[in-house]
């Protein structure tokens, strides 16, 4: 990174920019080298203002959310690593709730049942935040948090905002076009309807029950880590669920382990930190899961998880 971004980026926000900052502890997984730069912004402004600096200055720019859903190389990541921080929620009328990207979907859910809005509620106890959520298209329950977005608000890299309706997102399972246009969110719109807020509340602790039932939440994870099977891209064998951990767990790999990185043997979608694993010891167990899929059944399991940095 040249002297010159360095000393503007520390004019712009001052000591809160940070130099080989380890990331493993911004991370759901619990691992990973450092940011080569790092900066948590407190706003939207904050944060169009930082990756248009890096645009002037040709850094790249990764934004590290909520930390799950993601696997960063041991080596860590270059150039300038924004965690976006804060974040606000409004009602927009009776029927829309806009949330900023750095507001967690927990944050979300509880903020809608206090105020009376249903329809997020079954999304209680999802990790990460809106803009992973949305930039990823998380699924539960076989819904897809897409269908409830009305519209966003990106950012592009040299700094321009721009308001896209749902309907031009591109969304699809675990997909959006920010995976490709390289926009970053920065607000989201969400349809709401007027709810019972004992009601809502019942249906998230359900939810939550639910997953603490069939996910090991008491161990570091990324969550899922493999989509599953897609009717029309994929051929499943007549007797096994159209499910990746399925697939993993008839192949006999739960409870395989490399290192110090494990199959969960409650979930065969979820691959475990059980104390001091490597991203690499992670990133071999996701290809031997892969390979051992692929030779048994004949499918291909797409990734769900994202890399960041060199493996």
């Amino acid at each position: 990174m040249s002297v010159g971004f360095e000393s503007i980026l520390h004019e712009a926000f001052g000591a809160r920019v940070g130099a080989r900052v380890p990331l493993a502890p911004f991370t759901t997984f619990r691992v990973g080298g450092p940011a080569e730069w790092f900066l948590e912004t407190r706003s939207s402004d904050e944060l169009v203002s930082a990756v248009k600096l890096a645009g002037r200055g040709g850094v790249p720019v990764t934004i590290l959310g909520g930390g799950s859903n993601v696997l960063i190389a041991d080596a860590g990541v270059r150039g300038l690593v924004i965690r976006p921080r804060g974040g606000t929620i409004a009602a927009i009328g009776e029927g829309q709730v806009r949330a900023d990207a750095a507001v967690t979907i927990n944050g979300l859910v509880r903020w809608t049942i206090t105020h009376a809005r249903g329809g997020l509620e079954a999304w209680a106890g999802t990790p990460g935040t809106v803009g992973g959520a949305v930039f990823g298209n998380a699924h539960f329950g076989g819904r897809l948090i897409g269908e409830l977005v009305d519209s966003v608000r990106v950012a592009a890299r040299d700094g321009t905002v721009t308001d896209i309706p749902a309907a031009d997102m591109a969304f699809g399972y675990d997909r959006s076009r920010l995976q490709s246009s390289g926009e970053i969110l920065l607000s989201a719109v969400f349809r709401v309807a007027p709810g019972d807020p004992a009601a809502l509340r019942a249906t998230a602790r359900a939810s939550l029950a639910y997953r603490k039932r069939t996910q090991p939440l008491e161990t570091p994870s990324a969550g899922c880590i493999f989509q599953n099977p897609e009717p029309g891209r994929d051929t499943v064998p007549d007797g096994i669920p159209w499910s990746a951990g399925a697939l993993v767990d008839r192949a006999g790999l739960k409870g395989c382990a490399i290192g110090h990185a494990r199959v969960s043997p409650a979930h065969g979608n979820f691959i475990v930190n059980e104390g001091s694993a490597t991203a690499r010891d992670i990133r071999q167990l996701i290809d031997r899961c892969r390979t051992v899929v692929r030779e048994r059944f004949g499918v291909v399991l797409a990734e769900e998880i994202v890399c960041l940095g060199d493996f």
